[in-house]
């Protein structure tokens, strides 16, 4: 039987390596080069169309990192074409982008398992094993497909930045739900006058990602980025996403000047997410701007707002852990569409996808990587009940916790158990 994957992004390129080399059959679909989305140019796959960064390859501190040396171990062509292609990026690894495209490409037209098929698939098929890989800007037709099957479809990535549990002063924060409905999900932010008023000045004026022609209409449809609803008056957050009302502060008995909230992201309570603060600002200046707040003043921002166009389902709705559709289990869905986040947590997605796609094909029992990996964990996030879902990269605050006060000795132990755990999982899937 010759499995189809649609897409030959990082995702689709993975899963039809992973699956040619280890003796099936592929029919690989895509666009190119016949046509284009708006964000791609280059007539090679797995082309990088935003950074050529990789992020972080600090292994023991730095999530990215270890998830890039996950994917190492299980045998990613993704990590083999960085390496291959890198350029000095300091602690980050960098690749020139047409060598490190032309790399994977060259594998996949060499590899007479694949057949690769330059055509826009309109309509998912489902009579056979099928891996969806067709990024953030999935055609119209396939978009709507994809939707019927998911349930739901989002169209764009509008979300909040999420803090580290660990990281809060709790000093400058209280725990409670507003007029006390609730179960004390949420920790709370206060914030005097002069407080709120130097955060607001420097909010306004902060610089702003730029978005792409073809993001512009879709991206604030929906929401509203909460630079843009500060810049309508200086007290419009007031009575918005920092309103006070019922949020009474124990130390004074009264409610604060402005009060951020902060909701649980996970059941742990690891993660927490700023509510009402999606953003399009610059990385850098969320956590320059966003940190004033007192309660955030040592923050770790485990994942940064963003606004962009974006296609991802509902996933903890519609799929399996196996990344397989709950009503279709031999289609399976990779990279960004599925929700993660970044181009090492779609590459490994793809791969993933690919392993559980080959051990259902052959009738093999189900393995799922450990949710103490990264790549696990991420996988988990997304399977997993939450009614605020959003799209996910790779962070610490998503792997079990680990009872370590030093946070630097935490995350080592996390990744020496995260590497133990991959090289388990390759013997299992061996």
């Amino acid at each position: 039987m010759k499995v189809k994957v649609i897409g030959a992004g990082l995702a689709g390129a993975e899963a039809a390596l992973y699956l040619a080399n280890r003796g099936v059959k592929v029919a690989l679909y895509d666009l190119k080069p016949n046509a284009f989305t708006p964000a791609h140019k280059s007539e090679k796959f797995a082309e990088l169309v935003c950074s050529n960064s990789l992020k972080s390859n600090d292994v023991f501190g730095n999530a990215a990192g270890l998830l890039k040396e996950e994917l190492r171990l299980l045998g990613s062509i993704t990590m083999e074409a960085a390496e291959l292609s890198k350029v000095p990026a300091g602690g980050a690894l960098a690749v020139n982008r047409e060598e490190f495209s032309a790399y994977i490409t060259e594998k996949i037209t060499s590899n007479p398992n694949i057949e690769f098929i330059s055509e826009e698939i309109k309509k998912v098929p489902t009579d056979g094993f099928t891996i969806i890989a067709t990024g953030p800007l999935t055609t119209a037709p396939l978009s709507e497909s994809i939707g019927k099957l998911a349930g739901s479809l989002y169209f764009y990535d509008a979300s909040a930045p999420i803090i580290a549990a660990d990281s809060i002063d709790m000093d400058s924060a209280f725990i409670g739900d507003r007029y006390n409905k609730g179960d004390g999900d949420h920790i709370n932010c206060p914030m005097n006058k002069d407080e709120y008023c130097a955060f607001y000045d420097a909010l306004i004026v902060a610089e702003r990602a730029t978005l792409h022609e073809f993001e512009k209409s879709d991206v604030f449809e929906g929401c509203m980025p909460v630079e843009v609803m500060a810049a309508r008056g200086k007290d419009t957050l007031r009575f918005g996403p920092l309103k006070p009302a019922g949020l009474d502060d124990p130390k004074t008995g009264r409610w604060a000047y402005a009060t951020l909230q902060l909701r649980k992201e996970d059941k742990a309570g690891t993660m927490y997410n700023m509510v009402g603060f999606q953003t399009n600002l610059k990385f850098g200046e969320q956590k320059r701007v966003f940190s004033m707040i007192p309660a955030l003043k040592n923050a770790e921002f485990l994942r940064y707002g963003v606004m962009h166009r974006n296609t991802f389902i509902n996933s903890p709705k519609a799929l399996n852990p196996d990344f397989s559709f709950k009503e279709y289990p031999m289609v399976f869905v990779a990279g960004q569409i599925s929700g993660v986040e970044g181009y090492v947590e779609s590459a490994g997605s793809g791969l993933l996808a690919a392993i559980y796609a080959e051990r259902k094909l052959k009738g093999e029992r189900e393995v799922l990587i450990s949710e103490n990996t990264v790549l696990g964990a991420l996988s988990r996030y997304i399977t997993t009940e939450n009614k605020n879902f959003q799209p996910m990269n790779a962070n610490f605050g998503i792997l079990p916790p680990l009872s370590v006060r030093d946070k630097k000795e935490r995350k080592r132990l996390m990744a020496e158990r995260s590497l133990a755990a991959v090289r388990e999982f390759i013997i299992e899937i061996n």
